[in-house]
């Protein structure tokens, strides 16, 4: 070991300490306006219109990249209940298809909710979204 080597360790000693500190201070920050976020988009859902959806999906995507053991626990519940959890999967992709999900989840309201001959939204699909041949 060199005089100027032995001269510079505490100072990369000390870099890569507080740099790790740092980081855990920043994903600890991340992680709490997540969950900030995620309870403000809860509070947000029942005022009409679509505000409390990008809010909560923002925050899952705070807390999902910021936290492992919710990262797996999230893996866990996917595999878990895949029906339940594919659209807010599809929704956190890196190039969501929002009007795909939107769609898919009002035939799948529809179906819950509606008797065969009241629903609309397939046959209105049909009707305006025909492929021309």
């Amino acid at each position: 070991m060199t005089t100027t080597t032995f001269l510079e360790w505490p100072r990369s000693f000390a870099r890569d300490v507080f740099g790790e500190v740092g980081r855990n201070i920043a994903r600890g920050l991340l992680l709490a306006i997540g969950v900030v976020l995620v309870v403000l988009g809860v509070l947000m859902a029942p005022i009409p219109g679509p505000l409390g959806v990008p809010v909560t999906l923002l925050g899952l995507i705070l807390i999902l990249r910021n936290s492992f053991r919710l990262r797996r626990a999230f893996v866990r519940f996917q595999r878990r209940h895949p029906k339940t959890m594919f659209p807010l999967r599809k929704l956190l992709s890196k190039h969501p298809e929002v009007a795909a999900v939107a769609y898919h989840q009002a035939l799948r309201i529809e179906r819950t909710l509606l008797p065969k001959g009241w629903r609309v939204s397939r046959d209105l699909r049909h009707r305006f979204f025909r492929r021309k041949a």
